[in-house]
């Protein structure tokens, strides 16, 4: 039981700081701006404060700590709640000022971002802080029970969301592993195909040596094409699945494959495809992703875009990339999922691995958009 509580302690302090965790955007310095004058209002209408000058500056003072408190957690969270320690000790009681709130604010951001060294740390001392409170008699023990309920709160709504996130981080590159393994799937059976056409040619051209020499020359010739095509491919394959080479070689279905996905299934909506530009000679990897973007965007559409009637598959090719085209005319935003869901987390990992990209999101007015480029020919 010790030994397991200590690994979890380990486990705690040695913790990374959570990532992904964004920089400064506007809405923060609005909420700097709306502490501020929060502070002020209340210091204006409230004449009975204690220390009103002093308080109401040591709030206006320490409220930019909110602009760093996801880069900087800790820092931020000890001169906020340093700064109200020590007007603490020079007033002789806590600020009773009602703006302070915003300092649970920089206690759930060292949670929700901060390594567990600074979590550990940051707790000790808030903890600190309200026990010697109590002690000196500066808190009730109402208050002190309810200052501990408050910050639990906090300090738990920021772990859960942490863990969540987590937790789909280790999803989502699962459903990258899962479709990288699909690719590898896909290079295997177009090896095989390339490997077959060299083994006949091979044959062929040891039937027909006697006979005809210049058969077996021909034969030579072409099962080094084909040898150079096939290792060219496994070459860039490889390369794109250990994410060192945006190439990627996987072949699969061809995109003339697509006219199966045309009609009306029953109860479902028209699916209309289109095919425009020079795309017989796509290389096997490019035309492979293409056919699954546009099989997973239409199988999206037919699940989330409400009251659809017709799906758009367009395809059109230049002599330097293909750029893809799904849409429906479903309701905007009516059944789609808040945030990306592993369908396109794959989409978008196959088009990354082949040095395009994959975007989705709503048209103006109505309906669901699938895009995606890729380039023509992916360097290996």
């Amino acid at each position: 039981m010790r030994r397991t509580i200590d690994a979890m302690l380990r486990s705690l302090w040695e913790e990374p700081r959570a990532p992904g965790a964004p920089a400064r955007v506007w809405r923060d310095w609005v909420l700097v701006a709306a502490v501020v004058a929060g502070a002020l209002v209340e210091g204006a209408l409230r004449p009975d404060l204690p220390w009103r000058p002093l308080v109401v500056g040591l709030a206006v003072a320490i409220a930019p700590t909110l602009l760093w408190r996801r880069t900087s957690p800790l820092l931020m969270a000890a001169i906020a709640f340093g700064a109200c320690e020590a007007v603490g000790l020079v007033i002789g009681g806590d600020p009773q000022l009602n703006a302070l709130a915003f300092l649970l604010i920089l206690l759930y951001a060292l949670v929700r971002w901060g390594s567990g060294r600074e979590l550990v740390i940051g707790s000790a001392a808030v903890l600190t802080k309200l026990t010697v409170s109590f002690a000196l008699g500066q808190l009730t023990v109402t208050d002190t029970i309810g200052g501990l309920v408050v910050l639990t709160a906090a300090g738990a709504s920021a772990a859960a969301l942490r863990y969540r996130a987590r937790a789909r981080g280790r999803e989502l590159d699962q459903v990258k592993l899962l479709e990288r393994e699909r690719i590898a799937r896909d290079l295997h059976d177009t090896v095989a195909h390339h490997v077959s056409a060299i083994a006949i040619r091979a044959q062929a051209g040891l039937a027909t040596a006697p006979a005809r020499p210049e058969a077996a020359v021909e034969a030579l010739r072409v099962i080094e094409a084909e040898a150079s095509r096939t290792l060219a491919e496994m070459r860039g394959m490889v390369r794109a699945l250990r994410g060192t080479d945006p190439a990627e070689r996987a072949p699969g279905p061809r995109v003339h494959d697509l006219a199966q996905l045309a009609g009306a299934p029953t109860g479902g909506p028209l699916v209309d495809v289109e095919l425009v530009g020079d795309l017989d000679d796509l290389p096997p990897p490019v035309g492979a992703a293409i056919y699954r973007l546009a099989q997973e965007s239409v199988t999206n559409a037919r699940r989330h875009a409400r009251h659809a009637t017709r799906i758009e598959v367009r395809v059109a090719a230049d002599a330097r990339a293909v750029r893809l085209r799904v849409s429906d005319d479903g309701d905007a935003g009516l059944g789609r999922p808040a945030s990306p869901g592993y369908g396109l987390v794959g989409m978008m990992e196959r088009a990354g691995l082949l040095g395009g990209t994959c975007e989705a999101g709503p048209n103006p007015d109505r309906g669901w958009t699938v895009t995606a480029i890729l380039p023509r020919v992916a360097t290996a």
